[in-house]
């Protein structure tokens, strides 16, 4: 793949991006720091190195202490940290797809890294090392130019998108290794490692820690455990991704093993289709707050299809809240170098906040859908005692013969459900930029 033309037209947008960030809030320069290394409280040990998004944004380099300067109308410059180290590798960096984008300077320590910046008049810092940027006479994270940058960031360029699109290629080939060691009755250590190894990566390169959960650990939404000691489950619930040139897959998929128990395997084909039927309703336009409210409806929809709500219709049921306990978190969230993407609570560059629903008051998403814009598609239904205990014995008790709990104590040890694609708003509607790739 020849990613040089697609990033030469992504470095000229991210120009013109600049300067019109820069000409609204006043600002002639703009520095951005790929990040510094953290070192681990009371240890000498270095956490994993994740670069600043915006850095990321204009150059893939890897590696902290880097800095970009940008001007208008002129070349962008980046300032190379290349120290010389015997206690770690440092690579050369050789010629990589983007270079000829920028005058490149190269230093062996920071405090050089820094005297290369040189006159910095006007000057605005996007970084982690406010102090020192404000001691060279850096405005230090100025609101107004990164909620403008944010915002730029939630439109895709082609250059970013085949980026995402190796991501998800990788990230398919990491899930169906891991569905094939789930169907051979493997651990979720196991499981994990049958991941990693299709993907070709470590952990760390993970874009997100993965969550491998066996029968009534899908039911935990963030289960980061690994567990090596059970085998055979009869449902796995896969939440993992994979990154290119920082770029992130964001992918779940749940799986029940012939011997689960068909109540749930039925339930679980409900949601996959609930999942394609809210896939195919993005366009532009459509606000994600009222796309999250229809999820609630495909919810109700289901429920009370396989008899785990009674007496009840799926307009009372959501207007109740008894999707809630099923259903607790959002439909998804903007998706790009960050897995959790900036911009999903503006309502354009200037910063304005989108409007938060009180309903909803964890959703990540809560603008209107335009084109260009990535996100995740993830309904999920879970059977969670915590959060169903309001209704069977709390102050919810009222509403208690809404809900069949014979059934409900029946799946709950299968955990939960949740089926995760990442999509791509076009002009007239979307592209499923993951099962291109995954179809299953």
């Amino acid at each position: 793949m020849d990613l040089a033309p697609l990033f030469r037209e992504h470095l000229a947008q991210r120009m013109k991006d600049a300067e019109a960030a820069m000409a609204r809030t006043g600002f002639e320069t703009l520095v951005i720091s790929s990040g510094v290394q953290f070192e681990y409280f009371a240890d000498d040990r270095e956490a994993p190195f994740y670069g600043t998004p915006h850095f990321l944004h204009w150059c893939p380099l890897e590696g902290p202490q880097h800095l970009l300067k940008i001007q208008p109308g002129k070349q962008p410059i980046l300032i190379r940290f290349a120290p010389e180290d015997f206690w770690y590798l440092q690579s050369p960096l050789g010629s990589p797809f983007w270079a000829d984008g920028f005058e490149l300077i190269e230093c062996g320590t920071v405090d050089e890294v820094w005297a290369a910046l040189g006159a910095c008049p006007k000057g605005a810092y996007i970084g982690d090392e406010p102090v020192r940027a404000e001691s060279v006479g850096l405005a230090a994270n100025p609101e107004g130019i990164t909620k403008h940058l944010d915002w730029t960031r939630s439109f895709k360029s082609p250059y970013e998108l085949a980026c995402m699109d190796e991501a998800q290629q990788m990230g398919a080939r990491g899930h169906r290794a891991a569905k094939n060691a789930f169907l051979n009755g493997a651990s979720e250590l196991e499981i994990h490692w049958a991941y990693v190894q299709a993907v070709g990566c470590l952990d760390e390169d993970l874009p997100y820690t993965s969550i491998v959960a066996l029968n009534e650990m899908g039911a935990i939404l963030h289960y980061h455990g690994k567990r090596k000691d059970l085998h055979n489950g009869a449902t796995l619930l896969l939440d993992s991704g994979a990154r290119y040139n920082s770029y992130a897959a964001d992918i779940t998929r749940t799986f029940a093993a012939p011997h689960c128990d068909s109540r749930f395997v039925a339930v679980l084909a409900s949601i996959e289709k609930a999942q394609q039927e809210l896939c195919a309703l993005v366009k532009p336009g459509l606000h994600y707050g009222e796309f999250h409210h229809q999820a609630h409806f495909k919810i109700a929809d289901i429920l009370l299809e396989h008899g785990i709500l009674r007496g009840t219709d799926r307009d009372d049921a959501v207007a109740n809240g008894y999707t809630k306990p099923f259903f607790p978190h959002g439909l998804g969230h903007h998706l790009g170098i960050q897995v959790h993407d900036v911009a999903g609570k503006q309502l354009g560059p200037d910063g304005t906040p989108a409007p938060q629903p009180p309903e909803d008051p964890f959703l990540r998403t809560t603008r209107m859908i335009d084109e260009g814009n990535v996100f995740t598609v993830e309904p999920g239904l879970y059977f969670m005692p915590l959060l169903l205990r309001p209704f069977r014995t709390g102050d919810k008790i009222e509403h208690s013969s809404k809900f069949n709990w014979a059934h409900i104590d029946a799946l709950a040890p299968f955990g939960g459900i949740r089926i995760e694609d990442n999509v791509l708003v076009t002009k007239d509607g979307h592209q499923n930029l993951t099962r291109k790739h995954l179809p299953e």
